[in-house]
């Protein structure tokens, strides 16, 4: 866009920014050239010559055009690596001066090094080293030269589930489980999942580890529903930690969003289970969404708020590159971990296609709003739970019965409807119990001899999860432990 003296005026007082450079005059080429691979390694930006710090417009005399040209092109040239292809044109002034508008565009071959082999950022109005593996990789994120699933770990091929990974190969490729460990790590690096160093990579750690808590605490997930519309230090209904593979985390995490939502019976008789107030089918595009999708550079866990008036699921993380809250609900899309995403479109996720997720998630229920937090280095989703249904305005939520002080008081977990309990199950009990811990209690019943462990297998949960369970239906005064902690029996208290 060519510069018109009334628009450098303008540009002058607005001030220096991320965009936006003013130099008296240029006499260092090696300064100059740090300054382009700035911009270059940044969205691009313009440098004004002539132009004092405080936004005075001064000029440099006409004489020193030519060999302020001169030292540009040589910058650009020969000073920054790999050479830029910079614009500049020449605005008179009405004393005669001359100010040069010097435009950097965005590198298409970042990162950008000057002369002695730094790399420089933008900061604001001024510029700084990358001095951090962390920026670096970052860097190298941004422009699709490096992937964080792709990061190596320091789990070997060993802390994989066999189990998992025999059964994902069955059925997806109809192959076996090779043998022997040389055999096991090729196949692995085949398949992008195993780095060079011989360990599993991120991606392989994410998908297929046996524990990986373990090896990456930060990467699980949390979920908190709290009551009214706020986050509370020490009031909450129910909450959950979300570990393992990322196939049975995403499992847990949208039962567990599931079974705090309201059902609507609508013409349903007493006893059906009733629909979710919100389809099921947005928070699975959301979730997956959130766990493919998310930056893996910041170290934090993705997190699940419920309130009465909405479900918040926040990823570390902004939208990467250029993309924008309003073109990504058009279905743009930018891949930052394609390992993740290529083994999702495989089946270990309902995965149905890049940029995809959130125009079906709104086609569901459209009262969803987005917030891309760049402070606070994170992505928030926010599902509005409101009367307005996507299927049709007559569809409502239902309504919700005041509950006396002593009822709500013994809810410690929100449960949507009285669940179906085993008859042997005192009625009186019933109402005080949500759904999670009946299907604890049934498998109780059906066992009472039955290990902590196999209660995770069967719930298909954490065993920190099933011991928070059995903590609170203790308090509630419903089961108790008899006998030693090895060959005790569980009994329920009427």
């Amino acid at each position: 866009m060519a510069f018109t003296l009334q628009r450098l005026r303008a540009e002058a007082a607005a001030g220096e920014d991320s965009t936006r450079q003013f130099k008296s005059k240029i006499t260092n080429v090696d300064a100059l050239a740090a300054e382009m691979a700035a911009f270059a390694n940044a969205s691009g930006g313009v440098i004004f010559i002539g132009v004092e710090d405080d936004g005075s417009i001064s000029g440099i005399p006409g004489t020193e055009v030519p060999a302020t040209n001169q030292l540009i092109s040589n910058a650009a040239s020969q000073h920054v690596r790999s050479p830029l292809n910079v614009q500049t044109q020449n605005i008179l002034l009405e004393d005669g001066n001359v100010v040069i508008a010097l435009t950097v565009p965005a590198g298409l071959d970042k990162p950008y090094f000057d002369k002695k082999g730094v790399i420089w950022l933008k900061a604001g109005a001024d510029k700084r080293r990358i001095n951090s593996k962390e920026e670096l990789r970052r860097l190298f994120q941004y422009t699709s030269q490096f992937h964080a699933d792709e990061l190596p770990s320091k789990a070997s091929i060993d802390k994989l589930d066999k189990l998992l990974f025999r059964d994902f190969l069955k059925k997806r490729y109809g192959s076996e489980f090779p043998d022997t460990h040389a055999e096991q790590l090729r196949l692995l690096q085949n398949l992008n999942l195993a780095a060079s160093d011989g360990n599993l990579n991120l991606a392989g750690v994410l998908l297929f580890a046996e524990q990986p808590e373990r090896v990456y605490p930060q990467f699980v997930a949390k979920g908190v529903r709290f009551p009214g519309l706020a986050i509370h230090a020490d009031r909450y209904d129910d909450s959950e930690d979300f570990e393992g593979p990322l196939s049975r985390l995403f499992k847990d995490a949208l039962a567990f969003v599931m079974r705090n939502l309201h059902k609507v019976q609508a013409d349903n008789g007493v006893n059906a289970p009733g629909t979710p107030e919100i389809p099921e089918r947005v928070f699975e595009e959301l979730l997956v969404n959130a766990l493919v999708h998310r930056d893996y550079l910041v170290s934090a866990p993705i997190r699940i708020f419920i309130f009465d008036d909405r479900v918040e699921i926040v990823s570390p993380g902004t939208l990467p590159n250029n993309l924008t809250i309003a073109n990504i609900k058009t279905g743009n899309s930018h891949i930052r971990n394609p390992i993740l995403i290529s083994y999702a479109a495989k089946g270990l996720l309902p995965y149905h296609g890049i940029g995809s997720g959130i125009v079906r998630a709104l086609e569901a229920w459209p009262d969803i709003d987005f917030e891309d937090d760049r402070e606070g280095s994170l992505f928030k989703a926010i599902v509005r739970r409101t009367r307005r249904s996507a299927e049709g305005a007559g569809a409502v939520a239902p309504e919700i019965a005041p509950e006396t002080p002593n009822l709500h008081q013994k809810r410690r977990f929100l449960g949507a409807n009285p669940p179906d309990f085993a008859p042997e199950i005192a009625p009186e009990i019933a109402p005080e119990i949500a759904p999670e811990l009946s299907a604890l209690l049934e498998r109780i019943i059906a066992n009472p001899r039955i290990t902590t462990a196999e209660l995770a297998d069967a719930l298909n949960v954490s065993r920190r999860t099933v011991l928070a369970r059995i903590t609170t239906l203790k308090k509630k005064g419903i089961l108790r432990r008899t006998g030693p902690s090895k060959g005790g029996k569980w009994e329920l208290i009427s």
